[in-house]
């Protein structure tokens, strides 16, 4: 598939707004420009992030997935103007959703490494307020979390209502890295319970668990930030040859990449086999960062959007109270507010 262009055209006096790879395409659906009274132009619009949606029941081959920036788009346009204008919009919606306090929202990142993920936090939720937003990595398991089912400390770090979680990593690697390494024979399971479908059992207990989730109040963004090997290469010598990024540096960052294949494998199955309708995955290009931290900031708007939180209405003696404390406001020459209090009392 090309580029995609947005056309936006008026048409017996309704406005559309098509996507086309050329404008000959434009020409083949319409017949001609006589039909259409008002071409308002050809300048590419917004991204459709539902373009990296995988649909329940959809089987997927990473191969066939961009990995870098696969619409037209003006990066100055979008790191200077449209970003900011999103970033502005999910502070909006984040305070409704912590002063509503009905629902909480869950961003699950999955990537290869120096896909960009911390790069995407910093990014597309460091702006917010930190005291609604809640950032916890996944390493490998400790002794204690060893010791318990797989989702015990995923449990633990479940967002709040009227919180935003993000997690960096998640109970993805207990059936990505943990598949690849074979090392579910080490999890602390009994014996009898490591069966062949081990994988298809965790893959419906997650998404048993993520329906449970979206029925209780906390929707679920699932993104995996798609790297092409090139790019993952140039960024990992990146880090041996940059001083101020040799602290990102770890070995198994080099020993993992010889696994790149079957990582794409597995994750390709993954994917496909826990898209669901109520928690579907995004695979979103990874090569060009300031494209995906656009793509991760649109996501979150449509699913606040989607949400609609509101500030909680007050009730009627609040609204009273305030009216009184308005008025005296307007009247009283006070110094500090607790001569309302005073106010009050000799009226």
């Amino acid at each position: 598939m090309g580029l995609l262009r947005y056309y936006k055209i008026r048409m017996m006096n309704v406005d559309w707004e098509i996507q086309l790879e050329a404008k000959q395409d434009f020409i083949d659906i319409c017949g001609s420009y006589n039909y259409v009274s008002v071409l308002l132009g050809g300048d590419t619009m917004d991204v459709d992030v539902n373009k990296y949606l995988v649909r329940e029941g959809e089987k997927i081959d990473l191969s066939a997935w961009a990995t870098a920036c696969d619409i037209e788009i003006d990066k100055k346009k979008v790191k200077n103007e449209l970003m900011p204008k999103a970033i502005e919009e999910i502070n909006g919606w984040q305070e409704k959703l912590f002063a509503d306090n009905h629902y909480g929202v869950l961003i699950v990142l999955q990537a290869m490494d120096a896909a960009g993920k911390d790069g995407t936090v910093k990014h597309v939720f460091g702006p917010l307020n930190p005291a609604g937003v809640h950032v916890h990595s996944f390493k490998q398991p400790s002794l204690e979390e060893k010791d318990h089912d797989y989702m015990w400390r995923i449990n633990k770090a479940l967002p709040g209502r009227g919180e935003i979680g993000v997690f960096n990593r998640s109970h993805y690697e207990d059936v990505v890295v943990t598949h690849i390494h074979d090392l579910i024979k080490s999890a602390g399971l009994p014996e009898k319970l490591i069966k062949k479908n081990i994988w298809e059992q965790r893959y419906r207990q997650i998404r048993d668990w993520e329906r449970y989730l979206v029925e209780n109040g906390f929707p679920i963004i699932k993104i995996f930030l798609h790297i092409s090997k090139g790019e993952q290469k140039k960024r990992l010598i990146d880090r041996i040859v940059t001083k101020q990024k040799n602290w990102k540096f770890a070995m198994s960052d080099i020993e993992e990449r010889q696994y790149w294949d079957r990582y794409q494998k597995t994750y390709s199955e993954v994917i496909s086999a826990t898209s669901t309708k109520q928690a579907p995955w995004y695979i979103v290009p990874a090569d060009d960062k300031w494209y995906t931290r656009y793509v991760v900031s649109k996501l979150l708007v449509q699913q606040l959007r989607d949400i609609h939180p509101a500030f909680p209405k007050l009730s009627a003696d609040v609204e009273s109270q305030l009216a009184q404390f308005r008025k005296i406001l307007k009247e009283v020459d006070l110094n500090d507010l607790k001569d309302i209090k005073s106010v009050l009392d000799k009226k």
